[in-house]
C-alpha cells in the first residue's frame, strides 16, 4: 500500500510537472547580451570537398588500378575498384571524422609514424595517412590486397599534394 501511495504522490514531489512544449509555435531564441560571447563571434569551420582534395586520377595512381567514379558524402569521398577486380578502394575523410579515425587507430595501438614536412602534423600507418593542415584534418585510406608497405611512399606523396590543394 505504501508503494502505491508513493507512486501516486510522485515520491513526495509537490511542484507540478512542466507543461508539454507547444509544437505549433517555433522556438524563440533569447537575444544575445553583450557579455555572451565577450566580443568573439563563432566562425564556421572551413568546408573542404574531399573529392576535390583527391581527384579520381590521384586515387587511381594510389590504388594502382582504375576506379569507379567517386561516391561523395558529407566529409568523405570513396573510390571503389571495378566489380571485376582487382580489389581496391580509396577513402578520403575530411574534418572531425578524419581526426576521430586517427584517435581510434592510436587507441587500438596501430603503428603510427610521423611524416615530417607534411602539413602541420602528419602520421602514416599501413594503408593510411593522416594530415592536419591549419584547422582541417584529412585521412586517406587505401584498401587493397597488395602489400601495404608498397603504397607507403605513394600515400606520403598524396598527403603532400593534398596539403597544397587546401
Amino acid at each position: 500500500m505504501a508503494v502505491m501511495i508513493l507512486a501516486l504522490t510522485g515520491c513526495g514531489r509537490t511542484d507540478p510537472a512542466p507543461p508539454p512544449p507547444d509544437v505549433g509555435q517555433p522556438a524563440v531564441e533569447a537575444p544575445a547580451t553583450a557579455g555572451d560571447h565577450d566580443g568573439v563571434t563563432a566562425t564556421p569551420a572551413r568546408t573542404v570537398d574531399p573529392c576535390a582534395l583527391v581527384p579520381k586520377a590521384a586515387a587511381e595512381r594510389l590504388a594502382g588500378t582504375p576506379l569507379q567514379d567517386p561516391v561523395a558524402a558529407p566529409g568523405s569521398c570513396t573510390y571503389t575498384g571495378p566489380v571485376s577486380g582487382p580489389t581496391a578502394q580509396v577513402e578520403v575523410y575530411v574534418g572531425p571524422g578524419a581526426e576521430k579515425i586517427l584517435d581510434i587507430d592510436r587507441a587500438l595501438g596501430h603503428d603510427l609514424k610521423p611524416v615530417p614536412g607534411v602539413g602541420d602534423e602528419a602520421y602514416i600507418e599501413d594503408g593510411a595517412v593522416f594530415v592536419a593542415a591549419g584547422d582541417v584534418w584529412i585521412a586517406i585510406r587505401l584498401v587493397s590486397l597488395a602489400d601495404p608497405t608498397a603504397s607507403r611512399q605513394a600515400l606520403q606523396d598524396l598527403a603532400r599534394d593534398v596539403v597544397t590543394r587546401l
